[in-house]
């Protein structure tokens, strides 16, 4: 297993699409911290630090997509025949991409909490002020945006796995984020907390949003990507690829 999961690093870093989703992700989380200060926020208002930081968790599309290029990537290139020409168990390889994808989504999150950070910290500074990172649910927050955004580089790879075409799983993926979850809200209200994204955002512990209480919501969107994980490798070692 442990050179399966070297195998699929070893994939990853010699594609240069990664690289690329990964400084839009960072460049978005520092846009999204930016704009808020440019909007008038009050940094010294109680709870400011915490919607600030809690930017990293809506950049999650990004660690989605780059979950979704490991299996879908593959099929794309035609490379998925001689991956599992070498390791005929698939379900091997599967687990093997959702390790090295927990992995790199947890590098991803910690990367885009440290941006988050560094744009709070200049604003805090030019405002005359500190960034104070003392309080325990600053650090809920960064590290519910943190878990967040490796979950979804993980429910990105079992997407991948269900719809094998890399641009139908894509555009499945933004359309149910971007479309049925925000008409979902507009049909059912609150019980929209419930729905995937809406539950994984509730990791983000943000101030002030109605959303569920952040432990629920990471129960919640936990037992989603396990599903998820499960239908797509049921997915991945019936389909014929030949």
């Amino acid at each position: 297993m442990h050179a399966l999961i070297a195998n699929e690093l070893l994939k990853l870093r010699t594609t240069r699409a990664h690289i690329y989703l990964l400084a839009a992700q960072l460049a978005v989380v520092a846009a999204a911290v930016a704009g808020v200060v440019v909007s008038g926020k009050d940094l010294q208002s109680p709870g400011a630090e915490r919607v600030l930081l809690a930017h990293v968790g809506p950049s999650f599309i990004f660690a989605l997509v780059l979950g979704i290029t490991a299996v879908a990537g593959e099929y794309r290139d035609g490379t998925i025949i001689d991956t599992f020409l070498a390791t005929p168990r698939r379900e091997r390889v599967y687990a093997a991409k959702l390790v090295a994808f927990a992995g790199v989504g947890l590098v991803v999150g910690i990367l885009s909490a440290a941006t988050a950070i560094a744009v709070a910290a200049v604003a805090y500074a030019m405002d005359g002020s500190a960034l104070n990172l003392g309080a325990p649910d600053v650090w809920q927050t960064l590290l519910g945006g943190i878990a967040f955004i490796a979950l979804c580089c993980v429910c990105g790879v079992a997407v991948g796995a269900l719809i094998p075409n890399i641009g139908a799983s894509v555009a499945t993926a933004l359309a149910w984020t971007a479309l049925v979850e925000v008409t979902m809200y507009s049909l059912v209200g609150d019980l929209s907390r419930w729905l995937p994204i809406a539950s994984g955002f509730a990791l983000n512990n943000t101030p002030q949003m109605n959303m569920l209480s952040q432990s629920l919501g990471g129960l919640v969107f936990t037992g989603y990507a396990v599903a998820l994980t499960a239908l797509g490798a049921v997915a991945i070692v019936r389909r014929d690829v030949s």
